[in-house]
């Protein structure tokens, strides 16, 4: 079966092919969890920052207010933590007067308030003064009306799930010594079927008082155990699990806020079931009042990538941010922050939360929550999906089919192409799925590898293989047409020097009378005339494809087939020979313009199997055919002479010509043959006249 050019290719750079994939063998084991890259991770997490920035949306987002606690605010109130009683008066402002559609707190409200000296009537406590009768009772009314955690609880339950309260996940059952007090979780333990869930798991959660949880929504404010190897907050989880008892799955700040200001029912999870493994979280589902079904789409993990908008407004800030201080003293007319969402946050110095994102070194924790409040409200959630790292897989596969391909062609410039297209159109179609569909997909791997073979693929080609061309070009350039060296050059590996058998046609091109004008003429003038002759017909012979073996005196020899294969090297060599007859005309008259003898010439041609290589000594060698083939077209030639015609064919060559139209001259008895030999002329050539001196 025939091979195509490609094909051939690939089998001749068996060894480039797999030096170029060694790259790729490495991403597939890293996509694997065979092998691990920090690097890839890396990359993956720098191109994803680079087209967040240049993709995300600008400008400050109205919908959304931060009410910061700053260094205004605690001057003007007094250092952290504040009374229950102000926070009280805080968050009727923003619900009732300025009526916000939710509040949320980046806070946690774990302990009891220790600031408004209810702690110290009770330590004076009933009976220490016996002789004062009134004493015991006064200060049962004055610690009945310090209840500031009871204002707190009051403020929250006026605005019924309108507010989300702040909680912590700890990593000690224990929570560092505080109380931890876990209101109800949002979905069951039991609402992902065991081995399912790769949500991350916590031993503790520390939730603000249990009075505070009445009327109001609970969203956990951790970021940071989903930042990347290099400390940038780039992913959010928007559930995580308690593993302790009764454990359940509990929601993020933002998707608390995010149900509150939209009244949507808590979320139902939506998974992936595969042949032959665990299902897999793909989304989460929420009803809206008006009967609409939200899909919020997540990772197996539960998180999304963080959606950051980019700089906007005047100050460079995304969201709006409000001093707690201008809340406080009632600066804000009434209504001005009415249907917005308000977070509470910190930036205080020793408050503050900072956070290191792909838009910024620094950022508010509290404006992360936002980003991802703001993506939620937008419907823009970039998540990874289910099939990442099938993704990577296959993307790894068709870098290393278009690498091959490359190096099936032969050309270093369509090789480089091909790689820098394939990898170019990998960057572009992560970025289609991501402007298109928010995925998030892995491309690192194969970039990576598609550069590292891209360069492996070049180092080889010129370090390796152009060695060998050059070697390849040293050794048949002084045989082989330019023409025939460029195209060996491309597979080096498929030449050699070494002797081997071959199927060849041999021509022996002799001019006749050569020692009597030897005799006659100038040595200058013969060698002109010489080098005149032999440049002729070695371009025909080459025009042709044809090997010049040697010249010898008034001889010229060539053969074809070898070293590059031919399959038509017998009408090669007939039309050489032909077109040689035909060149004479007009050698001739040129030697009659310059006073120079004509030249007669005869070519014996023949095909058969010869060996053919690099022949000699340790001193010398050269690139020639031996075999009784090559002997039998030497006496051929000399027949020329015998049957007056300038080409006499053995009958191995009509062979291989069977449809061309041949004269047979007759029979011939070959010396160390039994039989005799048929010989042939082509009837296109036979001018005895223009070729043959007798």
């Amino acid at each position: 079966m025939r091979r195509t050019g490609w094909w051939r290719g690939l089998r001749g750079h068996g060894w480039r092919i797999a030096v170029t994939l060694l790259p790729l063998l490495a991403g597939l084991a890293h996509t694997g969890g065979l092998l691990h890259l920090p690097g890839v991770d890396r990359l993956d997490a720098q191109i994803q920052d680079a087209r967040l920035r240049l993709h995300a949306p600008r400008g400050t987002d109205p919908r959304i207010v931060i009410v910061d606690i700053d260094e205004p605010s605690l001057r003007a109130f007094g250092q952290w933590p504040w009374s229950r009683e102000r926070l009280a008066r805080l968050t009727t402002e923003l619900t009732q007067r300025q009526q916000a559609r939710a509040l949320a707190f980046d806070m946690v409200f774990a302990e009891a308030d220790r600031s408004s000296g209810s702690a110290l009537l009770q330590a004076l406590g009933p009976g220490r003064w016996p002789a004062d009768a009134g004493f015991d009772a006064e200060l049962a009314r004055r610690a009945a009306a310090l209840d500031p955690d009871g204002d707190f609880a009051r403020a929250v339950a006026a605005a019924p799930g309108r507010v989300v309260m702040g909680a912590h996940f700890d990593s000690e059952a224990t929570g560092a010594g505080v109380p931890t007090f876990p209101p109800p979780p949002v979905l069951p333990a039991g609402a992902l079927p065991p081995g399912a869930t790769r949500i991350p798991g916590w031993p503790a959660l520390i939730a603000s008082l249990p009075g505070l949880s009445i009327g109001s929504r609970t969203g956990f404010i951790n970021v940071v155990f989903r930042s990347g190897q290099d400390g940038v907050v780039r992913a959010a989880p928007l559930l995580a699990r308690l593993e302790a008892a009764p454990g359940g799955y509990y929601e993020s700040l933002a998707l608390a806020t995010f149900r509150a200001a939209t009244d949507v029912a808590p979320p139902m999870l939506q998974l992936a079931h595969g042949p032959g493994a665990a299902p897999q979280l793909t989304a989460l589902l929420l009803q809206a009042p008006d009967g609409r079904q939200i899909r919020i789409p997540v990772g197996a993990d539960g998180g999304i990538v963080v959606p950051y908008r980019r700089d906007g407004g005047e100050d460079q800030r995304r969201f709006r941010y409000v001093s707690a201080r201008e809340v406080l003293e009632g600066r804000l007319a009434p209504g001005a922050l009415r249907d917005c969402i308000v977070l509470v946050g910190a930036s205080a110095a020793g408050l503050q939360d900072l956070r290191a994102t792909p838009i910024a070194a620094a950022l508010p924790g509290v404006e992360v929550h936002a980003h991802v409040l703001s993506g939620l409200l937008d419907g823009r959630v970039p998540h990874v999906p289910d099939y990442a790292a099938g993704y990577a897989w296959a993307s790894l596969v068709l870098i290393g089919l278009l690498l091959m391909l490359g190096t099936a062609l032969r050309s270093a410039a369509a090789g480089f192409v091909i790689g820098l297209a394939a990898c170019g159109g990998l960057l572009l179609l992560n970025d289609l799925f991501y402007r298109q569909g928010d995925l998030v997909l892995p491309q690192a791997a194969a970039l990576l590898a598609g550069v590292a073979g891209l360069l492996l693929n070049m180092s080889w080609g010129y370090f390796v293989e152009s060695r060998q061309r050059r070697a390849l070009v040293r050794l048949f350039g002084a045989y082989v047409p330019p023409q025939l060296v460029d195209d060996m050059a491309r597979e080096p590996h498929r030449y050699t020097m070494r002797a081997e058998s071959r199927v060849l046609t041999v021509m022996f091109c002799d001019m006749r009378g050569f020692t009597h004008l030897a005799e006659h003429m100038a040595p200058a003038t013969l060698q002109a005339l010489l080098h005149e002759v032999f440049t002729r017909f070695t371009e025909i012979v080459n025009h042709h494809g044809g090997t010049v073996d040697k010249y010898m005196g008034d001889c010229l020899m060539a053969f074809w087939g070898a070293p590059v294969v031919q399959v038509d090297h017998a009408e090669r060599a007939v039309r050489a020979a032909q077109d040689i007859v035909a060149a004479l005309p007009a050698l001739n008259a040129r030697h009659d313009a310059h006073g120079l003898p004509n030249v007669a010439i005869g070519i014996g041609l023949n095909s058969g199997t010869v060996v053919v290589g690099n022949m000699g000594s340790a001193y010398r060698r050269s690139y020639t055919a031996i075999g009784d083939a090559v002997n039998l077209a030497a006496r051929l030639e000399g027949l020329c002479t015998v049957y007056r015609v300038p080409i006499v064919a053995g009958e191995s060559t009509v062979a291989h010509m069977p449809d061309a139209p041949w004269r047979e001259l007759g029979e011939v008895q070959v010396r160390g043959r039994q039989r005799g030999v048929h010989i042939y002329t082509p009837d296109t050539a036979c001018r005895p006249a223009d070729a043959v001196q007798p």
